[in-house]
């Protein structure tokens, strides 16, 4: 560690685990899993209950091959295997509580998602930090992190008494805790909680479609699947989600937020038409050195060995190929309901910025929710926890200049400052 502000990672390739950390592992990595489409209908079975067991071609055939790809890495550790075993199921079991709601409700698909605000923006660049502004205006529905978890109750969940918290609340909470031994310093890159807004694109997890995949392995043969298929009947299933989610918790309007959704502009477009589109821009060299960071300080939770390299060269291409369609279909949204962001603006300015997103999606600015704004400012100030030292050239093996070079159509398309 340089200073207690500025926070150096020595052991990305050799992590070092405390204690409890350790035992965990020892403990979890003990059980053997299958990850395979039957073994996930076996675990889900348990907790569904009478519950039915949903089933279409396209969702097997989707679950079978992120199996395949996930078993084919053959760096995951057997804590990551049943980490993500579990996360499987987690996503079956809620995509038949889903399936079950809408059987017993079928009057939730007569809502509709109207004029949502939608944040498409590369990871680590001032995306959170936007939706978590936006979010502090209780006109607008977003996604607490343990609610995008577990997105559908249980029927005795559904019927809490007046002033009961929910019992989801406490399920994540202690998966955070065991997240915050094994990784203390990812709350400097990313700090999550409970009550934490997050993305929809968990939402998708249910249908079994989404790059999300990607942060949980290193699954090229996933990545090529997913980016093969069009991507719209996927998104027509997170309306879906979100009907019945604004069913049981409402209001109507949505702030939506997702890295996936740079790459999927035209389905997004195509789904969401009256939506107001967010484009946030920064420096993808600078993106780049903090996603590698951030992506493999988590391989810690999965992989064995920990390859800084090889999750670098990944991870470079992975944001390249997220870039390029960017680039590509940027053009196609409608121009009077699309706002491009500089991340440098934002940052001298993001309560200034968010009055322009609200003034393009026709939403006033009140001076309750300016003030709600300018109070989450002082109690989430920048870099709270320490700021993390990234280093390209020293943990990746990676130049900027040339970086930048492969990255020139991106600068040129949105004429992007270069950061130091």
């Amino acid at each position: 560690m340089a200073t207690a502000s500025a926070i150096r990672i020595e052991d990305l390739a050799a992590p070092r685990y405390s204690e409890t950390a350790r035992q965990i592992i020892d403990m979890v990595g003990a059980t053997a899993v299958d990850i395979s489409v039957d073994a996930l209908y076996r675990a889900a079975a348990e907790p569904l209950g009478d519950i039915e067991l949903y089933r279409d071609d396209g969702l097997l055939e989707r679950i079978g091959c992120v199996c395949d790809a996930l078993n084919a890495d053959t760096h995951l550790s057997a804590f990551g295997r049943v980490t993500l075993h579990a996360i499987l199921t987690r996503y079956l079991v809620q995509r038949c509580r889903l399936e079950d709601l809408y059987r017993r409700h079928p009057e939730i698909d007569e809502l509709e998602i109207t004029r949502p605000i939608i944040i498409a923006g590369l990871p680590r660049s001032g995306t959170t930090h936007m939706l978590n502004l936006i979010s502090v205006d209780d006109r607008l529905r977003s996604l607490r992190y343990w609610e995008s978890l577990e997105p559908i109750p249980t029927t005795s969940e559904q019927q809490l008494a007046e002033g009961q918290e929910d019992p989801r609340i406490q399920r994540c909470r202690d998966q955070l805790e065991i997240q915050d031994q094994m990784m203390p310093l990812f709350k400097n890159m990313h700090e999550m909680h409970a009550d934490h807004i997050h993305e929809e694109i968990e939402l998708m997890g249910m249908d079994f479609s989404m790059s999300l995949f990607d942060t949980y392995a290193l699954v090229p043969g996933w990545r090529d699947y997913y980016l093969s298929h069009d991507q719209t009947p996927h998104y027509r299933f997170l309306v879906r989600a979100l009907k019945a989610l604004q069913w049981l918790r409402g209001p109507e309007r949505w702030i939506l937020k997702s890295p996936q959704h740079m790459e999927q502009l035209i389905p997004l477009q195509t789904v969401f038409p009256d939506a107001t589109f967010v484009l946030p821009h920064r420096d993808p060299v600078s993106v780049i050195t903090s996603m590698l960071t951030m992506q493999t300080y988590v391989g810690r939770m999965s992989r064995d060995p920990v390859r800084p390299h090889q999750i670098g060269d990944y991870w470079a291409d992975r944001i390249t190929r997220m870039l390029r369609q960017c680039a590509t279909d940027r053009d196609q949204l409608p121009a009077e309901q699309t706002l491009d962001i500089m991340f440098d603006e934002f940052m001298a300015d993001d309560v200034g910025t968010i009055e322009r997103i609200y003034a393009l999606a026709g939403l006033p600015m009140t001076a309750g929710v300016r003030a709600a704004m300018d109070q989450y400012l002082v109690d989430n100030p920048r870099g709270k926890h320490g700021r993390i030292v990234y280093d390209l050239k020293g943990d990746f093996a990676m130049d900027p200049a040339q970086l930048r070079e492969q990255l020139a159509f991106y600068y040129q398309k949105f004429s992007v400052r270069i950061e130091a």
